[in-house]
């Protein structure tokens, strides 16, 4: 059965006829073209598909498209503003905390509804707040490093 929904995301109203079990995930990556979210366990366990929902990280393989409408949803597509680059980003290239970027997206927006919520973090906080997100190439030094330091940026 498909529905006609309204998704607002990145700033943008988008109006899509889609299947009424297709996931956020799904309608982001097939219908919408916003592949920096990334597919990986499908099961919630993972963190790679993590975007921004009212301002808090939700895993989107696990969210209906359906369930959204009408809710501001950002993407890691959607923090890069006029082409530059939000700090968070710049901090996790510039600290080395990518590698093979397949959880890039996720740690990065799971890092900054932390940082949005307590500017401030200490280090455990910030271990805590990214502990959802797997990563199997950093060892999480970096990530938590860059995160580290857009925090001391704010001061």
């Amino acid at each position: 059965m498909k529905r006609v929904i309204n998704l607002h995301v990145n700033g943008e109203e988008f109006e899509l006829l889609t299947e009424v079990h297709k996931t956020l995930l799904e309608v982001l990556r097939e219908d919408l073209g916003l592949t920096g979210t990334k597919r990986g366990c499908d099961l919630g366990t993972c963190g790679a598909c993590t975007v921004l929902i009212e301002g808090k990280p939700y895993l989107s393989c696990l969210t209906l498209a359906t369930a959204v409408q009408g809710k501001k949803i950002i993407t890691i597509e959607g923090l890069t503003q006029e082409g530059e680059l939000h700090p968070l980003q710049k901090a996790f290239v510039e600290k080395g905390a990518i590698q093979c970027g397949f959880c890039t997206p996720g740690m990065i927006l799971t890092a900054k509804a932390l940082l949005d919520e307590h500017p401030h973090p200490s280090e455990g906080e910030v271990k805590r707040a990214v502990s959802g997100n797997l990563c199997r190439c950093t060892g999480y030094v970096k990530i938590v490093e860059a995160i580290l330091s857009v925090a001391q940026e704010k001061s």
